[in-house]
């Protein structure tokens, strides 16, 4: 299991800043599995309000649902099923059913459109993508859905912002600390950089 520590200015970094993302947003509502703009900005407002993810991941499908709901019962009010865990999307489905309006389910090791479509599916409220996938950021993009997609540079990290991620996830955040983060947080300010793996209180 990881922690990861959403960034501090979320709730003014919403995607609506580049040109590109505004005109794709603004199309949504014909597109399979579309959100509401306001539903994205739930998702966004949730993360900047709790910053704090537990991620999951078990080696077997019989782990993966007590360990979730020992997350849950120890406080945390967003968490994210991996792709990784056996019957992943069944334990999802079946969490978001349980929790739905407390707790924000995700999932992550998300590699291609194909496994967000069955995610949003299974109920996801957002995706995570261990590397920086432009089609998968598009597509939710298009989407009203919030994705946070995997980067490791400066140049990576710019790139999903650009392409309509409105949350970085810097993997593995062990890999930069916490100066890495401010000196790029200080440069970058549109970003908001969410490291994942690794994280303490610094």
């Amino acid at each position: 299991m990881a922690l990861r520590l959403a960034a501090t200015r979320l709730s003014s970094a919403l995607p609506k800043s580049t040109t590109t993302t505004i005109a794709t947003r603004s199309l949504s509502a014909g597109l399979d599995r579309a959100k509401s703009t306001e539903d994205y900005d739930r998702v966004l407002q949730t993360f900047a309000n709790i910053r704090a993810c537990a991620v999951l991941r078990t080696p077997t499908s019989e782990a993966c649902p007590k360990a979730m709901q020992a997350c849950i019962d120890g406080g945390f009010k967003i968490v994210e099923f991996t792709l990784t865990t056996p019957d992943c999307l069944d334990h999802l489905s079946s969490f978001r059913e349980k929790y739905d309006g407390d707790v924000m389910v995700g999932c992550g090791t998300i590699m291609n459109t194909e496994d967000a479509e069955r995610a949003v599916d299974a109920g996801a409220e957002f995706i995570i993508t261990p590397v920086m996938l432009p089609d998968v950021i598009q597509w939710c993009a298009a989407r009203n859905i919030v994705s946070v997609p995997g980067c490791q540079t400066p140049t990576e990290l710019i790139n999903a912002y650009r392409n309509g991620a409105p949350l970085q996830k810097l993997f593995p955040g062990v890999t930069g600390g916490p100066m890495w983060v401010k000196a790029v947080s200080a440069a970058l300010p549109m970003l908001s950089i969410n490291p994942t793996s690794g994280v303490d209180l610094d």
